[in-house]
């Protein structure tokens, strides 16, 4: 397995300068195309889930955090307060704390529940540079995050349905874990009160039959979590999603909703993401795919190689019905140059004299395969149909 720090170097993906700092990578072009075709899967799977999506501030008051326990159980890894009029302001080590703010904004009812609060967001780390590596451990962190708050009767089920959501799309995306981990408390000061025996049965029931390893001492500070391990191509392990049980935070910040009998009763907060921060999500599909990403992520997924300058006119026809395809024309070089410079792409189409008199397509697969000439038209309809992130929800699988 390659190293992405090298490789998504070659490819363009993305870089650094010690001007910006250490652990704060920038996205060039083609790395950017990644980003954000990944962040448009995991959006619109969540919202077949059932989520809906928010934008919350990156900053947020230091008693923000005293009462969500962060200050008190995590202030090593923050950045320090800055004082703006007269107020002391915190990069956030978290999104939680401000969707908990967003479910309190006015009265709920049991029959919002299970109410369910997903980010794309940023989110800071004081890192120490020692631990820092390309896109894997980085500063500034673009977390796919979520908050499910439930009844305490939905808590299961809304925790098994997002570790379903992680695996499907794990196979979306060609990452296979290493491992699940069932994250127990530990010795120490380092955990808050609450239910944690509970907690720990409701994550252990949702993991169904898969094989886990219980290890103590790496639960949050607030709750126990069921962690999706993958490994690099050194064998380094590391968490990309996550699902966890919190009974605290609910508590601090005060949350209820009316229940069926007029009362008033406390949620409980089901933590989530299904790919864990962009940055380490993408440096994992570089190392899995070798940069051959599927072909809905590629940075280009269709290549025309006119064959010479007769067939550019048409190579250009061809790319003005591309609008919603990452297309490139490549004309410079010799004709197997350029099909050797484009072996990731998932898709090259040979335009020679045939092929632009007859408007037609041959293309080449990334596997070597050759598809026989097809009318433009009928080609780039394939080609759409494979570009999709399959597999879908069911409701958008090919027959």
């Amino acid at each position: 397995m390659p190293d992405h720090r090298k490789l998504g170097r070659e490819l363009g993906l993305f870089g650094t300068d010690p001007l910006i700092g250490a652990g704060l990578p920038y996205w060039l072009p083609d790395g950017a195309i990644v980003r954000h075709s990944l962040e448009e899967y995991v959006r619109d799977l969540e919202r077949r889930a059932g989520y809906r999506h928010v934008h919350s501030p990156v900053l947020g008051k230091r008693e923000l955090y005293e009462i969500s326990g962060h200050w008190a159980h995590y202030r090593d890894d923050m950045y320090p307060p800055m004082d703006v009029g007269g107020e002391q302001l915190v990069l956030r080590p978290s999104l939680c704390p401000h969707h908990a703010l967003i479910y309190r904004s006015r009265g709920r009812s049991h029959r919002e529940l299970p109410l369910r609060i997903a980010e794309l967001g940023g989110m800071y780390r004081s890192e120490l540079s020692g631990v820092l590596g390309g896109l894997s451990r980085v500063r500034a962190i673009q977390l796919n995050d979520a908050h499910v708050f439930c009844t305490l009767d939905q808590v299961e089920a809304e925790a098994a349905a997002a570790l379903a959501l992680i695996r499907q799309a794990y196979d979306a995306l060609g990452i296979r874990p290493a491992r699940y981990r069932l994250s127990l408390p530990g010795d120490g000061g380092k955990y808050v009160g609450g239910d944690w025996d509970r907690s720990v049965e409701i994550l252990r029931s949702a993991l169904g039959g898969l094989p886990y390893d219980a290890v103590e001492g790496e639960a949050a500070f607030y709750g126990p979590k069921i962690d999706v391990q993958i490994a690099d191509g050194a064998g380094r392990e590391s968490t990309l999603s996550t699902v966890q049980v919190d009974f605290h935070q609910p508590g601090q910040f005060g949350l209820e909703y009316v229940g069926a009998d007029a009362a008033k009763h406390r949620p409980v907060m089901v933590h989530r993401s299904i790919i864990g921060s962009v940055e380490r999500a993408v440096a994992q599909l570089v190392e899995v795919h070798g940069g051959a990403f599927p072909a809905w992520l590629a940075p280009v997924q269709l290549r025309l190689l006119p064959v010479s300058l007769a067939e550019l006119p048409y190579a250009e026809e061809v790319l003005a019905r591309c609008d919603d395809l990452r297309v490139e024309i490549a004309a410079e070089g010799s004709l197997g140059a350029r099909i050797r410079d484009g072996r990731l792409a998932p898709f090259q189409a040979v335009l020679g004299p045939q092929e632009a008199a007859a408007g037609q397509l041959s293309l080449r697969l990334r596997d070597g395969r050759r598809l026989d000439a097809r009318p433009a038209e009928e080609a780039l309809a394939w080609i759409r149909a494979e570009v999709k992130p399959w597999p879908r929800p069911a409701s958008r699988v090919r027959a």
